[in-house]
């Protein structure tokens, strides 16, 4: 009795389905399709794409150019006070870092490799 109501039930759940099939609902994209991410940023995140369009790296997001490290072509450090605590790796393969303090002005040395480092203004836009 219990095998003929499951077998019963078993072929009539498929017609079921198939007589309640519900229209699938789609976007409308007749008001120009889905917007861009520069069309969709606002606040910080749209100062920094249209920053990047423009050519500039106003949060020091990308890679930061490389430099000689000479004296005549320092490593730019950017900062928004007139000192900054700068990390050298002195080696490729050194696992140790040597920490120094630069200030405003000339280009600072490394004590250990003798890079040359110099700090530059940097203004954050708001």
């Amino acid at each position: 009795m219990a095998a003929r109501l499951l077998l019963r039930s078993a072929l009539r759940a498929p017609a079921a389905y198939r007589a309640a099939r519900v229209p699938v609902l789609s976007r409308g994209m007749a008001a120009g399709g889905i917007p861009t991410d520069e069309e969709q940023a606002t606040g910080l995140e749209k100062l920094i794409m249209t920053g990047m369009k423009e050519g500039l790296d106003p949060y020091n997001v990308m890679k930061p150019k490389a430099y000689a490290g000479t004296k005549a072509d320092p490593h730019l450090v950017p900062s928004i006070t007139n000192r900054r605590i700068v990390g050298c790796v002195c080696e490729e393969d050194n696992t140790a870092v040597v920490w120094f303090w630069i200030h405003e002005g000339e280009a600072h040395r490394c004590p250990s490799c003798g890079s040359h480092f110099k700090l530059v203004h940097h203004e954050i836009p708001h």
